[in-house]
Parts: structure tokens; sequence; C-alpha cells
């Protein structure tokens, strides 16, 4: 890898670039926001636990569900068509869910309108990749371009929970979601009106039928982000049972923060950098590592040494996923790059309860450190998977995957 002289200052030098980024950054900080902002809404009026487990597990659920019909419908009729009617939707059916706690709504629903709320949440994240997609003609730049958005990623990831649970025992239990439904009404229409940099719809082009998303190919992929959820979910509930055990629980947040420092930094370098290796190389080789990195983390001992040891694992998070995006941009038709990008990401979502569920098992049973083989395992699986390659032709030529 060699250094490439200022790949920021060109991509952020993009026409609508700034404006775009930032905007999805703002509209995006409901998925880190919304689940938990639950959690402490329904407990703090119910004093129920499992019932906001289960009104927040409907939220999550329905979000992976709906997804990628979303997505496929925004390839379909274009982001301004469908983002913007969609998040006004999923808002009006989030203030519905808090009428409905604070006015004990019998079940099941909370649950309904939690999951109406859900389903139709769009994922900006894929929106405004696909936006670089169209907006950068240089393949080592969108590998830039693909980094800004996992530091934004991970900066909503530091933020949200933070913001949710500052808002919601600080100031009232309702605060927290009433931020994050305004952060993502106000991101996705602020996206909505830019028009000038949405990708075009290609369903004319394709007399109606879009192109087929080769998911042979894709397969590898889908499954390594679903055991990437796994990690991350799991490697959740394992550090805060660990500091639990330590005696000090409220060091979980901070730590885990310092686990998405690392992430965020090591994101930052390799937007800076020139890659030779294609991207579905340089997955295999971040997952690969950050697999090995977890390894050490059943034998910590101390809060120190886990933090460290976090923070090491953190570096190879980013590298990963930049390298996961670019090689969806690479296999998936144009036309269909919000759906193939919403697929790898729901991969993420659907990983991430089993995973805390597996390691919940784990600590009940045989406590904190032994809990943190479930998310080497889950990477080890995504790791031998990802050096699965399939014979079937990709879609569409690589050069036709371009808007220049």
């Amino acid at each position: 890898m060699a250094p490439v002289p200022s790949p920021y200052r060109a991509v952020l030098s993009i026409p609508g670039a700034v404006a775009f980024s930032a905007t999805g950054l703002v509209a995006r900080l409901p998925i880190a926001m919304t689940g938990l902002g639950i959690v402490l809404l329904v407990s703090a009026r119910t004093g129920s636990y499992s019932e906001a487990g289960q009104i927040s597990a409907a939220y999550v659920a329905a979000t992976a569900v709906g997804a990628v019909p979303l997505a496929r419908l925004i390839d379909r009729r274009g982001q301004s068509a469908v983002l913007g009617p969609a998040v006004t939707v999923s808002v009006a059916a989030l203030v519905l869910l808090m009428v409905a706690v604070e006015r004990d709504w019998s079940t099941p629903w909370p649950h309904v309108v939690a999951a109406l709320s859900g389903a139709t949440m769009p994922n900006v994240g894929a929106a405004i990749r696909a936006r670089w997609s169209h907006a950068v003609s240089e393949r080592r730049l969108l590998d830039t371009a693909f980094a800004v958005e996992a530091v934004n990623d991970e900066l909503v990831f530091m933020l949200g929970p933070t913001a949710v649970t500052l808002l919601a025992t600080a100031v009232h239990p309702l605060a927290g979601l009433i931020a994050a439904a305004a952060a993502g009404l106000v991101g996705t229409w602020a996206l909505v009106v830019q028009r000038r940099t949405q990708p075009p719809t290609h369903a004319r082009e394709h007399e109606g039928r879009l192109p087929a998303v080769p998911w042979l190919r894709m397969a590898p992929l889908l499954v390594g982000s679903t055991m990437l959820g796994v990690l991350f979910g799991g490697s959740e509930v394992a550090v805060v049972a660990f500091t639990d055990e330590a005696g000090n629980r409220a060091l979980a947040g901070p730590l885990l923060g310092v686990w998405a420092l690392g992430s965020l930094i090591s994101g930052v370098v390799a937007g800076g950098m020139s890659f030779r290796r294609p991207p579905e190389v340089r997955y295999r080789y971040g997952i690969l590592a950050l697999t090995v990195l977890m390894v050490p983390l059943p034998f910590v001992s101390s809060l120190v040494l886990l933090a460290v040891f976090l923070f090491l694992a953190g570096f190879a998070i980013s590298p990963t996923l930049i390298a996961a995006v670019s090689y969806v941009e690479t296999l998936v038709p144009t036309a269909r790059l919000n759906e193939g990008m919403t697929a790898l990401t729901t991969g993420l979502v659907l990983g991430i309860a089993p995973g805390a569920a597996l390691v919940g098992a784990v600590v009940d049973d045989r406590g904190a450190s032994p809990s943190f083989w479930v998310p080497a395992a889950a990477g080890l699986i995504g790791a031998l998977v990802a050096q699965w390659r399939s014979d079937a032709p990709r879609s569409v030529p690589a050069e036709h995957h371009r808007l220049t």
C-alpha cells in the first residue's frame, strides 16, 4: 500500500459530497438510538425490562425484514421518491409508540407500532454509499469515500447510545426517542432535497426489470456479515458481563468506546491509502485479522488488558467493512446497488441478537471470560466462508458498474 496525496481532499471536494455525507450522518443516528431509547422508555414507564426488550426486538427485527424490499424500491423509484415518505411513516409510527407507552396501551399495540416504525425506516447508510459510487469515478478514491462513511458509522455508534441514555435519564424518558425521531426525519429530508447528487434510476433502461443481483457470489459476504453481527453483538454483552464481574459495570460503555475508537482511527488511516489488492482479498485478510485479534480476549484477566486488546481488535473493523462495501460495489449492478449494500448491512443486524443471546448463555454457565470465545468463533466461521469462491459469472461486466 502506498500513501496517496490528499485523497480526502479529492473526495470531499466533489460538489455536494460534504453536504450529503453530513446529512447522512445525522439521518442514521436513529440506528444507534432507537432500540436503546425504546428500552429506556418502556422500562422507566412499566418497570419491566422483559417487555422493553420485546418491544425493542420488534423494532429491530422489522428493520431487518423491511430493509431489503425498501432498498429495492429505492433502486427502482429513486431516493427522492422513497426516502422521505418512508422516514415520515417510520417517525409517525415511533411517535405513536411513545403515545402507546405513555397511555399504557395493551399488548400487542406497542409491539405493532414499533414493528411498523422499524419496517419503514430506510437504510440511509446504503443510500449514501450509492451516492458516493455515483459521484466518484476513480476506483482508488471510492475506497476513501467508503472510509468516510465507515468513520461516520463509528461516530454514530459512539455518540448515539451516549446521547439517548443521557437524554432519557437526565431530561425525560421520552427525550431520547424524540431526539432519535428528529434526527432521522430532519436528516433524511435534508438528504432528499439534494437531488443533484442522487444516483439515477435504471428501471427504464432495463424495460422495467432491473438486472439480477449475483446472490451466489454475494453469499460469502452475506454469511460473513452475519458472523460479524454475531461478533459485535456478542462482544458487547461479554464486555458488560466482564465489567460486572470486576465490580465496575460503569466501565462497560467506555471500554466499548475504546473498541470503536480503534476502528475509527483505522478507518481514517485506511481512507488515506491506495490499495493494490482488490477488495475481496482485503476483506478476506481483514476478517481473518479481526478473528486473530479477538482470540486473546478469553484469556484477559484485568480491565486494563481488556481495554488494550479491544483497542487493538478495533483496528481490524473499519478496514474489513470498507473492503466489504467496496466488494459489494464491484459485484452488484449499479441499478441494484442500494439493495446489495442494504443486504450486507442487514446481515450485520441479523447477527447481533443471536450473538448477544449466545454470549449471555455462556456467561450464565461459564462466566464472562469464556464467553469471548463466541465472537471469536463467529469471526472464524466468517473468515473460513470468505475463502469460498463462486465460479458464477458476474451479472454485468465490472466496467459497467462505474457511472462516469
